[in-house]
């Protein structure tokens, strides 16, 4: 059986003896991409190359891009730990051409790794092309040899690539994998391809056209090639099983983590193992993220991070742990991965470290989330989760929506999420006017010297209280019956 490590080298080795240059994966947080989340697929460190605005010393490139697809328009956090293959971290190995070769040698490329270098069987990858896209048509019927029993032309739904409402595009030829007819499923572009049984592996997509605000396309001057085939899968492909989370990094994993809860993976219940898939898939989701210099937080991708990290404890808490667990993966997961990816061992410390504490501070209100939750749900007399319990839950406890969905969809029961949504916008109301209000305070206190912020390079400071302003007046002291008073508001300033 290859190994994923070993599957993810022989990638690269094989297209860097075809002149292609290896470039180590980027950050998730893309670095001059101000519409992504996340780094989500393999082209986006290439994005500016393709355009012409990042010119580099070499035309050819291979890569192994850690992705996330956790926030924004590509959001599968929910569905980890009930499908087979999604996942919110991932791998994209890719080999890319700017304005090098074209559809053939991409074509030649990939049907020679797979069937060749990997020695897939050629009777279980099934193709499809675009269905305007003769040259590609030509070059799979005539030259690769690939049978029309196993060959499809399909629409630009799933055929045609484009960053955007404008700019590079192209159509694209995508190769799948046949896991048998002992699972579901029927061939791409039929009314049955969302079954298991054909896995699409690999996407070639040919950018030739430069798509203009008006909808036409015109040609690039210089037409290039973006791969993308996710790593889990073809692991999955070569390890003999249909389900991403029976390849081995999985597998060491979903292990390490019943360990760390107290079970025994071997006889985990179904609930159960879907548990311990979402512990398995989140661990590598939050320690990269961790490494590229994300931090939980309650905005952005902090507050992604979060919904990650507690997704997964809640997990762990279900699957029985009594304590902190979660940060106990860092160290298989970093024994996996790290030659790989040198700065994860090298974050390894810094990743415990924060795991851990977001754990503790989760712990707090995990128990009495959970309990009020229960509350509400046994109280219901149909099937639909309160708005209000929702929006307490999630504006009260730190429960992420998406947790409370979780646990709603374990009980067959759906979120009011109109409800919900009414009360975020009483709740944006109500900071609309209490930032009105604190602004009556700052026209009354007079504060002749500017503030100097030290946080940058100091934790502690000491400070001088030179104003108070209570229930909008400003006040010398503060007496017992003001400090008592309900609804009595205070603004201090310090020097």
């Amino acid at each position: 059986m290859m190994s994923t490590n070993a599957l993810r080298a022989r990638f690269v080795e094989y297209f860097e003896r075809h002149k292609h240059r290896f470039v180590a994966s980027s950050s998730l947080v893309p670095a001059s991409d101000p519409t992504l989340l996340f780094t989500n697929a393999g082209m986006v460190p290439f994005k500016d190359v393709f355009l012409g605005g990042d010119k580099r010393d070499y035309s050819r490139a291979v890569s192994s891009q850690r992705c996330v697809r956790a926030g924004g328009k590509h959001n599968d956090l929910e569905n980890v730990g009930y499908t087979a293959r999604h996942h919110t971290f991932f791998e994209m190995l890719g080999n890319f051409s700017f304005g090098d070769y074209f559809k053939r040698d991409a074509i030649h490329f990939a049907w020679e790794f797979l069937t060749v270098e990997l020695g897939l069987p050629k009777d279980k990858l099934w193709v499809t092309v675009y269905e305007e896209d003769e040259e590609a048509e030509r070059i799979w019927l005539d030259e690769i040899g690939v049978s029309e029993n196993t060959f499809s032309r399909i629409g630009a739904k799933d055929n045609f690539w484009q960053m955007g409402d404008t700019g590079p595009c192209g159509p694209c030829s995508e190769i799948f994998y046949d896991h048998g007819d002992h699972i579901a499923g029927g061939p791409p572009g039929t009314p049955e391809e969302d079954g298991d049984r054909f896995v699409e592996i690999w996407n070639l997509v040919f950018m030739q056209y430069d798509r203009q605000p008006d909808g036409t396309m015109v040609d690039l001057p210089r037409p290039s090639i973006d791969t993308g085939m996710g790593l889990e899968r073809i692991a999955a492909v070569m390890q003999g099983t249909h389900d991403n989370y029976g390849i081995d990094v999985f597998q060491t994993l979903i292990a390490a983590a019943a360990d760390a809860v107290g079970i025994d993976a071997a006889k985990a219940e179904p609930a159960q193992q879907s548990s311990l898939k979402v512990v398995a898939d989140h661990i590598r989701a939050t320690a990269f993220l961790i490494t590229d210099g994300v931090m939980p937080s309650n905005e952005g991708r902090g507050y992604v991070l979060r919904r990650i990290m507690r997704r997964a404890i809640r997990h762990g808490h279900k699957l029985g742990a009594t304590g902190t667990f979660f940060y106990k993966l860092v160290g298989p997961l970093v024994e996996l991965m790290g030659e790989a990816f040198p700065e994860l061992a090298d974050s390894k410390a810094q990743i415990e470290r924060v795991v851990e504490q977001e754990e503790q501070r989760f712990a707090l209100t995990l128990a009495q989330g959970l309990r009020i939750l229960e509350d509400a749900i046994g109280a219901m007399s149909g099937t639909e989760i309160p708005g209000e319990t929702v929006f307490k839950l999630y504006d009260t406890y730190g429960f992420p929506v998406d947790l409370t969905n979780d646990v709603a969809r374990e009980r067959g029961l759906t979120l009011d999420t109109r409800g919900f949504d009414a009360e975020m916008s009483a709740q944006r109301e109500r900071a609309r006017a209490a930032s009105q209000f604190g602004a009556d305070y700052h026209a009354k206190i007079d504060v002749q010297s500017p503030t100097e912020f030290i946080g940058y390079t100091q934790t502690r400071g000491s400070g001088r209280v030179v104003s108070l302003v209570q229930d909008e007046q400003p006040v010398d002291r503060l007496s017992s019956r003001r400090r008592g008073r309900a609804g009595a508001r205070l603004h201090a300033v310090l020097r």
